[in-house]
């Protein structure tokens, strides 16, 4: 992809969900569609009798497309189809912000990871991995199911499910062995606790700025109903329990360019936890014309260059998530990515900068590639 082009349409994250038989994957699937932060969900499973919705109606059969209210739809497919199916989900009419494909029973997870990174359709980019883990259950799936460390490997979030079934040193022993594991595919995945499910949906994917959520009157959803509930039931003591305090974010904004070379070393060697990385950057001379929005899951990285509009401010804005990340030191070694040489007429300097963002485009994805 040229620099200069014309932005491509914004691209819908697809997420991996896995975990094995027990691990609380549907009961997770359930609470992201109940809990969708203003986004429209398309979810390709191949079982539908597991999706607690009551307006599914059919159960297990192949090729078919069924509402979920609220704009949400799902697709009951075999692996053959997903292509045609992710085809089905990005079209116009579906007005979709996020898909989640539920691993279990399709193909094996890094499978699923390997056909979407390979899909040569353009309105999609690679959401991360998810593997749903039982931690009371733990010891008993690794024996009879050995190939999760191969699951772990891949994973980009490990969601450690069930945690209020073990005690701190049994939880601490299992956060070890899933390090462990997810070491052996070349870094780690970044780990956080849940009970019944219930992650923060921020951490899979952004909340919709749309504007029919912005009516100042409009009809309750259920979603409404069940935030206004949570919250008389949980009082000012419930904010302990938001889900929210399972991971870190860290925000980032710089009014002067950021350096390419150091930006790249800071991106190449992110710390282990750091699970996503999202916003856009100014770097400058290194291209004038465009700002690059950056999208960073687990170990996915993609930068795609868009242009400036007019009166814009030139600044970089980034938001890291994590868990068990060191906010204040990915502050500082950010702010040390920032340019401190002047502008000026040097063209031997501009030689420099042109150079410095090789590594930049290493990640823009030009017609052709892999998606």
């Amino acid at each position: 992809m040229n620099p200069s082009s014309p932005p491509r349409k914004q691209q819908i994250p697809v997420i991996v969900l896995a975990g094995f038989l027990g691990s609380g994957k549907t009961t997770l699937l359930n609470h992201l569609l109940r809990n969708r932060a203003g986004n429209r969900i398309g979810v390709i499973v191949n079982d539908f009798g597991a999706i607690e919705i009551d307006a599914m109606t059919v159960s297990g059969q192949v090729g078919s497309t069924v509402s979920l209210g609220n704009g949400c739809l799902c697709c009951a497919v075999d692996a053959s189809e997903l292509d045609t199916f992710l085809e089905t989900l990005t079209g116009p009419a579906a007005r979709l912000d996020v898909i989640v494909i539920e691993a279990s029973g399709l193909a094996e997870p890094q499978e699923l990871v390997r056909m979407l990174l390979a899909s040569d359709n353009p309105h999609i980019v690679y959401g991360g991995l998810v593997e749903v883990v039982d931690a009371a259950e733990f010891d008993a799936t690794r024996e009879r199911h050995p190939e999760i460390d191969r699951h772990l490997a891949v994973a980009d979030l490990v969601v450690l499910n069930k945690t209020d079934r073990v005690g701190s040193e049994e939880r601490a022993r299992i956060l070890d062995a899933v390090a462990a594991a997810g070491a052996l595919g070349g870094g780690a995945p970044a780990v956080i606790g849940a009970t019944y499910g219930r992650v923060d949906p921020e951490l899979l994917f952004d909340p919709a700025l749309r504007p029919d959520s912005e009516e100042k009157a409009r009809q309750l959803t259920f979603e409404d109903l069940l935030l206004a509930e949570r919250d008389e039931e949980e009082g000012d003591a419930g904010h302990a329990h938001h889900l929210h305090a399972a991971y870190d974010s860290v925000s980032f904004t710089a009014d002067v360019p950021m350096n390419p070379r150091r930006l790249m070393e800071f991106l190449d060697s992110r710390p282990q936890g750091l699970y996503r990385i999202k916003g856009f950057v100014d770097f400058g001379m290194g291209d004038r014309a465009n700002k690059y929005v950056l999208h960073a899951v687990g170990r996915f990285l993609r930068f795609d260059p868009q242009p400036w509009k007019r009166d814009e401010p030139r600044r970089t804005q980034l938001v890291l998530i994590g868990s068990g990340i060191a906010p204040q030191a990915l502050h500082k070694e950010l702010a040390d990515c920032r340019e401190n040489t002047a502008p000026g007429p040097d063209t031997t300097q501009d030689a420099a900068h042109e150079r410095s963002m090789w590594g930049v485009l290493r990640y823009v994805q030009r017609p052709g590639d892999d998606a």
